[in-house]
C-alpha cells in the first residue's frame, strides 16, 4: 500500500488487498495523488545565523495556550532576563500579545506567559517565530494534563483486583515483601486526611503554580493538601460542571493504604510510604509544574524550592494528555530515571493507540493499560505498542467491578473520609507502582531497567484475551515476587545457537514474502510494487500526515565470536515537510536485549531524497546475544513523511 493516498483510500486498499507501486517521483516529494495540504509557514524555519535545529512542540486540536516552555541556547541562558526576552520579542509583537518570563524550571528551561491564549495556527506561528530568533533549542506549549479515570460514587466492599481470579494475585506476594523501605511519589491532585492513609504518608509538596486553580491562596508551597478540583459549567472548556474527584487520595490508597487495621481497604504495598505531590487542580495541571515535580520527587533540584528530604524510588503518574511526548516531559523523566527512580504512567482512557497520549508515549516509562474483572482489556483503555503491561482498572458500569480505594466525600471542598469504586488506567497504574514498591523492598538495588524487565517477565497472558496490544500481559504479583525471592525464579531463555558467522542473519530481509519473520504493529507496513529497491517487496512506515507510530521487528542472534557485526539497510525517505532545519518525523533503529531499549541511529524528514540510500548500524555491543531489531517510525500531527525500507541485512564476520 502507498501512504500517499488518503487515509480512506488506503483503508479501502488494505481491505481489498490492492497493491500499488510508485516510482519516478522527484527528490523527497510525495506523489501528486496524495493531494498534500500546503505546509504551513510556521514549519518552514530558516536557519538563523547558522545555529542548530530547533525542536517545536505540537499543538492539540481545539486547545489554546497562554504559557510556553522555552529552552534557550547556552549563550542566552547565561544572560539576564532582558537578553532572553529577545527570543520572543518579535514573536509577541507578531502575535499581538504581551509576554513575560514567569520562572526557571528544573530542566533548565523557562516558562513564559502571554496575556491572552493563542489557538491552533496562532500558537504554532508564535513558536515558529521564537525558533527563528536563533536563541533557543526548543519551544513547546505548557500543555494541560488531566486525570485518567472515570469516577463512580457507588461504594462496594470487595477488592477483586487484588485476589480475584483475574486480579493481581497479591496475597502470596505479601509473604515475601510488603513495601517496607520504599517511597512512592503520587503526582496527582494531592491528598486528604484519611485513617486508612495517614500512617503511610511522608511529606510532599504542592507544585500547582496557579493560585486560582490551586484554591489555597498561593502558588507552590509545602502543603500537598487536595483543596478540591470541582469546576463550574464552562470553566474547563466544556459546557458541563463537575464535582471534586479526590483522585490523588484514591490513587494513594491503591498504592499503600494501611492494611491489617481492621477497617477499610488494603494497599498493594501496605508498608510502603506515599509522598503526595500535588500537580493537578481545577481543570488539570500544567506540563511545567508536572516536569518540575518529577525532578523534585526523584531527588533533583528545582529553582526556589528546598530539595526533597525523602526522594521517591517510584513515581506514579495517573494523568495524561494528547500529543507527542515533547522535550520537557522527556528531559524530566530521563533525569528521574538517571537517579534510579522508576516512572509508572497511565496509558489513557480514550480507547485509542497509547502512542497518541503523553506521557504514555515517552521513553523510559512503564506504561500501564487497564483490565476488567473478566481479565480482558477494559472498554476505555488505550492500547498498542506503547503499552508495557496491563493491570486491573475496573469497569464501574457493573456493581462491584470498579477498583475500590480511599476517597473524600466532599462534593467541592474536603469533608469526611470514605471509600468508592473508580475505573480507569489511573486505577491500573497505582497497582503497578505499588508492585514496583514491593520489588524494590525485596531488592533495593534494582534499576529502573531491571524493574521493567522483571515486570514484563512476571506477567501472565490476559485471561480474557487481548488482540489490541496489552503489552507483556497482566501483571502477576506472585510470579514476580517468587522470581525475585528465588523460590520460583524466572527461567533463563534457552540460548539460540550461534549461526555461521557469514551471510545475512535476517530472514525475508527484502520483504519479498510480505510479513514472514517480521512483526509489525500495522498491517499496512508491508508493500509490494515498483517502489521496491529490488524485487517487488518493501516495508513502508508512516506517511499519513497525522500523529502515528509504526514498529517493525525481527529477532536475530549475533554470534559471540564475530569480530564485526553490522546492520545494513536501504532507506528512501519521501516527505511533504518543507523545513530544511527541523526533524518533525523520525525513523529510529532500536535494539532490544531484554534489559533495555537502545537507540542506534535516527533519520528524519531532513533525509528525504530521490532514491534509496545505504545505511549502517554497528551491532558489536550485542555480540553473543539474541536481540530484537526494531525500526520505529514516529510522525507528527501534520505533513506526511514516508520511510521506505528494503534489502536489510545483518552481517557478522
Amino acid at each position: 500500500m502507498a501512504r500517499f493516498s488518503t487515509p480512506l483510500r488506503r483503508t479501502l486498499a488494505v481491505s481489498a488487498a490492492v497493491v500499488i507501486g510508485m516510482s519516478g517521483f522527484g527528490a523527497g516529494a510525495l506523489p501528486a495523488t496524495a493531494s498534500p495540504v500546503s505546509a504551513p509557514a510556521e514549519k518552514s524555519l530558516p536557519k538563523a545565523n547558522g545555529e542548530d535545529k530547533v525542536k517545536i512542540g505540537s499543538v492539540q486540536s481545539g486547545e489554546a495556550y497562554d504559557q510556553f516552555i522555552v529552552t534557550y541556547k547556552a549563550s542566552a541562558t547565561q544572560t539576564g532576563k532582558s537578553s532572553r526576552a529577545k527570543a520572543w520579542g518579535k514573536a509577541a509583537k507578531a502575535a499581538g500579545v504581551t509576554v513575560k518570563e514567569m520562572r526557571a524550571m528544573a530542566t533548565g528551561s523557562f516558562v513564559v506567559k502571554a496575556d491572552k491564549k493563542l489557538k491552533g495556527k496562532g500558537a504554532k506561528e508564535f513558536m515558529a517565530d521564537i525558533a527563528q530568533s536563533g536563541l533557543v533549542e526548543s519551544v513547546e506549549p505548557d500543555a494541560i494534563m488531566k486525570i485518567s479515570m472515570t469516577p463512580n460514587d457507588t461504594r462496594y466492599g470487595e477488592q477483586w483486583h487484588y485476589s480475584g481470579t483475574n486480579g493481581m494475585r497479591l496475597p502470596s506476594a505479601w509473604d515475601i515483601a510488603t513495601g517496607e523501605g520504599s517511597i512512592v511519589a503520587v503526582l496527582d491532585t494531592g491528598i486528604t486526611s484519611h485513617s486508612d492513609l495517614n500512617a503511610n504518608i511522608v511529606s510532599g509538596y504542592d507544585f500547582v503554580s496557579s493560585s486560582t486553580s490551586a484554591r489555597d491562596g498561593n502558588g507552590r508551597d509545602a502543603n500537598p493538601q487536595d483543596e478540591g478540583d470541582w469546576y463550574a459549567a464552562g470553566e474547563c472548556g466544556g459546557s458541563y460542571s463537575g464535582n471534586s474527584s479526590w483522585h490523588g487520595t484514591h490513587v494513594a490508597g491503591t498504592v499503600a493504604a494501611v492494611t491489617n487495621n481492621s477497617s477499610g481497604v488494603a494497599g498493594v504495598a501496605p508498608d510502603a510510604k506515599i509522598q503526595p505531590v500535588r500537580v493537578l487542580a481545577k481543570c488539570g495541571g500544567s506540563l511545567s509544574d508536572i516536569a518540575d515535580a518529577i525532578i523534585w520527587a526523584s531527588g533533583g533540584s528545582v529553582p526556589g524550592i528546598a530539595n526533597n528530604p525523602t526522594p521517591a524510588d517510584t513515581i506514579n503518574m495517573s494523568l495524561g494528555g494528547g500529543g507527542a511526548c515533547g522535550t520537557t516531559y522527556q528531559a524530566a523523566i530521563n533525569a528521574a530515571v538517571s537517579r534510579g527512580t522508576s516512572v509508572v504512567v497511565a496509558a489513557g482512557n480514550e480507547s485509542q493507540n497509547a502512542s497518541n497520549s503523553r506521557p504514555a508515549n515517552c521513553e523510559n516509562v512503564i506504561t500501564v493499560a487497564a483490565s476488567n474483572p473478566s481479565g480482558a482489556p477494559s472498554y476505555y483503555t488505550n492500547y498498542g505498542s506503547a503499552v508495557d503491561v496491563t493491570a486491573p482498572g475496573g469497569d464501574t458500569r457493573y456493581a462491584g467491578q470498579g477498583v475500590l480505594s480511599t476517597i473524600n466525600t466532599g462534593t467541592t471542598t474536603p469533608s469526611s473520609q470514605g471509600y468508592a469504586f473508580y475505573q480507569g488506567t489511573s486505577m491500573a497504574t497505582p497497582h503497578v507502582a505499588g508492585m514496583v514498591a514491593l520489588m524494590k523492598s525485596a531488592d533495593p538495588g534494582m534499576s529502573p531497567a531491571s524493574v521493567e524487565t522483571a515486570l514484563k517477565q512476571g506477567t501472565r497472558a490476559m485471561p480474557g484475551g487481548c488482540s489490541i496490544g496489552c503489552g507483556a500481559g497482566l501483571v502477576d504479583a506472585a510470579k514476580i515476587m517468587n522470581a525475585l525471592d528465588g523460590s520460583n525464579p524466572t527461567p533463563t531463555p534457552e540460548p539460540t545457537p550461534d549461526p555461521e558467522p557469514s551471510g545475512n542473519l535476517l530472514k525475508n530481509a527484502g520483504f519479498e514474502n510480505g510479513a514472514d519473520y517480521w512483526t509489525a504493529n500495522r498491517a499496512d507496513t508491508f508493500e509490494s510494487g515498483s517502489a521496491a529497491r529490488s524485487g517487488s517487496g518493501l516495508a513502508g512506515l508512516n506517511g499519513w500526515g497525522n500523529s502515528n507510530t509504526y514498529t517493525l521487528d525481527q529477532k536475530v542472534a549475533i554470534p559471540a565470536d564475530a569480530t564485526n557485526a553490522q546492520l545494513e539497510f536501504y532507506l528512501h525517505v519521501l516527505t511533504n515537510e518543507t523545513t530544511a532545519y527541523s526533524q518533525y518525523d523520525k525513523l529510529t533503529v532500536q535494539v532490544l536485549d531484554g534489559y533495555g531499549t537502545y537507540n542506534m541511529g535516527t533519520w528524519s524528514n531532513l533525509d528525504a531524497g530521490s532514491s534509496y540510500e545505504l545505511q549502517a548500524v554497528d551491532l558489536n555491543n550485542f555480540r553473543g546475544k539474541t536481540v530484537t531489531l526494531r525500526f520505529k517510525g514516529v510522525e507528527d500531527s501534520s505533513q506526511a513523511t514516508l520511510f521506505r525500507i528494503d534489502d536489510a541485512s545483518v552481517a557478522a564476520s
